[in-house]
């Protein structure tokens, strides 16, 4: 077997390390040389999996990781990328004792193959935005390599890379995300409600029954965002006032939310036993909000019309109105379906029209529930 020639390849400084007995080096590359570098081999894709060192390439992630780039040039942030090298590789230190021992120059040389353990995605993503905007190119990203070991250590170390990674819940995303208006929307009106103050759960997206929180901040985040759908802004500050308002008249006309901010009962207490204080029923009380604030003028104020809300019987006993709706089985059900279903409801008792969409929905629900009732 031929010996690497290191004369004519690739240099990078790089750090060396030691970890679980094996070295590893941590570099940086320039984003125009990643699609060059760490190429996407079609035809591994077209193995099966137990072929594979990675999953497949789901092309549709890149362009939102892309357009995060792209929009963002100035405040991007990425972690490192993380490759095998299936090559000899010749690590050259600066010196021969202490710190300089573990800084030099890692040589790769021509022929060798970089297989990205981690972060596929994000190089698509790269390749993509640089070819948008080819400034970017000129920025760097840290890559971590290991001497690549056969397929199932690659294998492996995916597994490994990936064994622990947990995503952050959707509220704590919202809480920290200063990038995106309707997160900042949320949070703002979360936080200076009267109403929500304290009601709101800021960091987890589910609720444990001892919970003293009523709402999570994700839920309220996809409610007002639903809220403001395509109603013309105008303003941070107006359209914050306009969601405080809106929400602050709905809990005036839900007397158990009222009840939980007074203290009467807990928090627990009304989520075990109605729909209205889950994620569900705020997504479709904002589609109904939504509808109100694009009326005409003509029309009775949205303020009088949701006050027709104290006729709903929330109750999740009330399985002849909320099975189907917002139950399956009789646990609560937010797919997309049960969220339109459950906007039909309240709109009908408010005396909404629904639009031809929802009326297809509400036909082939009402179809189902009487296909039931004749069953049982």
């Amino acid at each position: 077997m031929n010996k690497p020639d290191f004369r004519f390849g690739y240099t990078f400084p790089a750090i060396r390390g030691i970890q679980a007995g094996r070295e590893y080096f941590t570099s940086t590359c320039k984003l125009r040389l990643i699609s060059k570098l760490f190429l996407f081999d079609e035809k591994e894709a077209e193995l099966t999996a137990e072929l594979r060192a990675q999953r497949t390439l789901n092309r549709a992630r890149v362009p939102e990781i892309a357009n995060y780039i792209v929009n963002n040039p100035g405040d991007y942030v990425f972690s490192a990328l993380t490759a095998s090298i299936d090559s000899e590789i010749q690590f050259e230190p600066y010196g021969d004792d202490g710190n300089a021992s573990l800084i030099g120059l890692l040589r790769i040389p021509m022929e060798a193959r970089f297989i990205i353990n981690d972060g596929q995605h994000r190089r698509a993503a790269i390749e993509e935005a640089v070819r948008q905007q080819p400034a970017l190119g000129d920025d760097s990203i840290s890559v971590v390599f290991f001497v690549d070991q056969g397929l199932q250590r690659c294998q492996q170390m995916f597994a490994d890379l990936n064994r622990h990674s947990v995503r952050p819940s959707k509220s704590l995303g919202v809480l920290y995300d200063y990038r995106e208006d309707r997160a900042k929307l949320a949070r703002v009106v979360a936080l200076k409600s009267e109403f929500f103050k304290d009601l709101v759960e800021m960091e987890r997206s589910s609720l444990s029954p001892r919970s003293r929180k009523l709402f999570t901040l994700s839920s309220l985040y996809y409610a007002t965002r639903a809220l403001l759908q395509g109603y013309e802004s105008k303003g941070e500050d107006a359209d914050v006032k306009l969601a405080i308002r809106f929400w602050e008249t709905v809990a005036s006309h839900i007397p158990e939310w009222k009840f939980v901010r007074s203290g009467k009962t807990s928090a627990g207490e009304v989520r075990r036993d109605f729909i209205h204080s889950h994620g569900i029923a705020m997504h479709a009380l904002g589609v109904v909000g939504n509808s109100l604030l694009k009326q005409p003028k003509t029309k009775a104020t949205w303020e009088s019309q949701l006050s027709k809300l104290r006729s709903i019987d929330w109750a999740r006993s009330n399985s002849e109105v909320w099975e189907g709706r917002a139950m399956i089985g009789g646990h609560v059900s937010k797919v997309a379906q049960n969220i339109v279903l459950t906007a039909n409801y309240i709109k009908q008792e408010l005396k909404i029209p629904l639009s031809p969409e929802e009326e297809r929905a509400e036909k082939a629900y009402r179809g189902a529930h009487k296909k039931r009732k004749a069953a049982a």
